[in-house]
């Protein structure tokens, strides 16, 4: 749930007593390297292993209670539950790690939705391809406008989203009519969150992917010079990607169709992984990413250093914004409809708790792309679990509060241990 931030990293560098990675050179062992990730865990740098505990106990714990959690059907099934609160989770860590707030995502999410579906619905709709973007436009000018509304004027951000929250809103039922909905007819919208690719494709493309994110990791390695970890630590990493890329396309290629056959990795999670994989590129690798780093961490610092906070705080809002609408389509994708029952604020509530699980810190500063996806995928596991169990939606709002709470207090055990052990 901690993450460590390249400050931090270099702050722990420099702090004696605590071994760190710093001094393991590419004769290192994969012995040596492994104790010393013991001690930054003792540390309170316990990285994405509390969350990723907690995937492997609630899977224990429904699976124990429930024969078919860990079926291939269910799983695929939880992957694509989860992923309209991984994409909506992956639009909010731009804002958190500013240390701001968005409360209107999920009706953003509406608006696009609503939108697109308007577009490409009745006699003479547009096609998808006019559609679709002109929703992601409708929320990333949102985006836009709750990011110039707070700077400009210096309103706080929850203020300014949480009267989004209900104004989007309210535009959604002026444009729906009390209890209206609109179908989606696109086959191509539709099969963003519905769509499969065939069994042979999806060994293609998965191949494809695995062969891309090994690459960059020995890319990434090369560049460093080996300075962080040992070759063999490396090369488990590289096995470890592509034992999963069989694992992830073997499960979605088994046939879960009772009557027709249903093989093939689903669309959306091709959608979870781009994004992933671009915010990734941007958080770690651009100008951008080190400048929200810099002011999540220090506001008044980053603007003595000549860091456009304004400009910065702009482009997160959008970002979060264009996030949203994203993950709106795929939510409408998946019902096949746009309605005035889209529950926005409960979506914005998801995905707050998703970053947080996962990782991002509210206080800003803290917190990767990866992150959301890890919440995302906790948030689903409750939601999918408890549905199986047939418990009531009042008992999955409670066990999800409980384990925000607990994710949290974690999060501030470990900071508190690593502000003491001079890690951050």
């Amino acid at each position: 749930m901690a993450e460590t931030t390249p400050a931090q990293q270099a702050k722990a560098s420099a702090s004696p007593g605590i071994p760190t990675t710093a001094g393991l050179s590419e004769t290192s062992t994969l012995s040596q390297h492994f104790f010393n990730w013991l001690s930054r865990v003792r540390a309170g740098d316990t990285g994405a292993l509390p969350v990723v505990a907690g995937i492997l106990l609630l899977a224990i714990i429904f699976q124990t209670l429930n024969q078919n959690f860990l079926t291939p059907g269910n799983l695929v099934n939880l992957m694509v539950q989860g992923s309209v609160y991984m994409l909506f989770a992956l639009g909010i860590i731009f804002v958190l790690l500013l240390g701001e707030i968005d409360l209107s995502i999920g009706f953003i999410g509406g608006v696009a939705g609503v939108v697109t579906a308007l577009m490409v619905f009745g006699t003479n709709p547009y096609p998808w391809w006019v559609g679709v973007p002109a929703g992601l436009l409708a929320a990333a000018a949102i985006g836009l406008f709750n990011g110039v509304i707070i700077t400009s004027i210096g309103l706080p951000s929850f203020i300014v989203t949480l009267a989004g929250l209900l104004a989007w809103n309210g535009v959604m039922l002026l444009i729906l009519g009390n209890g209206g909905t609109v179908p989606i007819n696109n086959e191509v919208v539709n099969n963003l969150a519905n769509g499969l690719l065939s069994p042979t494709v999806s060994w293609i493309v998965g191949a494809v992917i695995v062969v891309l994110i090994a690459f960059d990791m020995i890319r990434t390695a090369r560049r460093r010079k080996h300075a962080t970890q040992p070759t063999s630590l490396l090369a488990l990493k590289v096995l470890g990607v592509v034992v999963a890329g069989i694992a992830v396309v073997a499960l979605c290629n088994v046939n879960r169709g009772r009557i027709a056959p249903i093989q093939g990795v689903p669309w959306v999670l091709l959608i979870v992984f781009f994004f992933a994989e671009l915010w990734t590129i941007v958080l770690k690798r651009t100008r951008l990413g080190t400048y929200i780093y810099a002011i999540g961490g220090n506001a008044e610092a980053a603007r003595r250093a000549g860091i456009s906070v304004n400009g910065v705080r702009i482009a997160c809002f959008t970002l979060t914004g264009f996030m949203g609408g994203v993950a709106g389509l795929v939510y409408a994708s998946r019902l096949r409809s746009v309605s005035t029952n889209l529950d926005g604020g409960q979506l914005a509530l998801y995905c707050i708790a998703a970053a947080v699980i996962g990782g991002t810190s509210l206080f800003g500063g803290r917190g990767k792309a990866i992150s959301a996806l890890l919440g995302g995928l906790i948030i689903a596991s409750i939601d999918n679990g408890m549905g199986l169990l047939g418990i009531s939606a009042a008992a999955r709002y409670v066990v999800t509060g409980v384990v925000l709470v607990v994710a949290v207090t974690i999060d501030a055990l470990a900071s508190r241990g690593r502000a003491s052990s001079g890690l951050g």
